[in-house]
């Protein structure tokens, strides 16, 4: 497995957010995680990722526990997007560029301004590159975030609410962007999304949570109106539709 997770809890002071997460991906494999606002998935990301310490539990990339390893090897073992991207006032090129902080040793290499030019012109951001981030759109600045973690050439790629600022058209290119870098380049990528539909376009696997828990977990076959309906509280149909499952809500 690329990513294991064990029996991972996390707890804030006044509550339990994960209880005893347990889930593996392999490589050339998209997950998505689904629930609720307030479940618990991007808390689960920032355990994933080491950004918040779990109360227990391991996680591993290549059997290696990220507890042990240093910033510099955890940034080349996961790349992560938030829902909200921060940046400071620079160029997109030069945004994009500090994902590949965790390798330059020197100074930047060839190397490094070929892989975020490319990775520019695959997002369409390359009419950008000289322009400051801050005078950007919301969407815009989304991208340029999932840019600079594809920089990083992560053995796992965590995306909290990838498509969450994008117009129909971004979300699909974006999505299929994931996609394709996961097979390309053999790795997992795990992401947290709302929009069912969507995430049954691209996803290989789901992990439905509930309560802090892992409520179902599978391939499409989870995606029941049963378990939607338990994980949601809404009553829905899952119709085919040119062969990919469609959710729809009942009135």
């Amino acid at each position: 497995m690329n990513l294991e997770v064990k029996n991972l809890c996390f707890q804030y002071p006044s509550n339990d957010v994960l209880n005893d997460v347990t889930f593996s991906v392999k490589r050339n494999e998209c997950v998505a995680i689904l629930g609720t606002n307030g479940v618990g998935k991007s808390t689960l990301l920032k355990c994933l990722n080491r950004i918040l310490r779990s109360k227990s539990g391991d996680v591993l990339v290549n059997r290696d526990n990220i507890q042990t390893m240093d910033s510099n090897t955890l940034a080349q073992k996961i790349g992560y997007v938030a829902q909200t991207s921060q940046f400071s006032e620079t160029t997109v090129f030069d945004a994009i560029l500090l994902g590949r902080k965790p390798y330059i040793k020197w100074d930047v290499t060839d190397n490094d301004l070929k892989l975020v030019q490319d990775i520019m012109d695959r997002l369409s951001l390359s009419k950008y590159a000289m322009r400051m981030v801050t005078h950007l759109s919301g969407g815009e600045t989304q991208k340029i975030a999932i840019a600079r973690a594809l920089a990083q050439q992560s053995d796992v790629l965590l995306f909290d609410e990838p498509t969450s600022n994008l117009d129909l058209k971004n979300q699909y290119e974006v999505i299929r962007l994931i996609r394709d870098i996961v097979s390309e380049n053999n790795i997992s990528a795990v992401v947290t999304m709302h929009d069912l539909n969507l995430a049954m376009r691209f996803a290989d696997k789901f992990i439905m949570m509930k309560d802090g828990k892992i409520f179902a977990a599978g391939e499409r076959n989870v995606l029941t109106a049963e378990n939607i309906g338990d994980v949601y509280g809404i009553d829905v149909v899952v119709e085919n539709y040119g062969g990919t499952p469609v959710v729809i809500p009942i009135n």
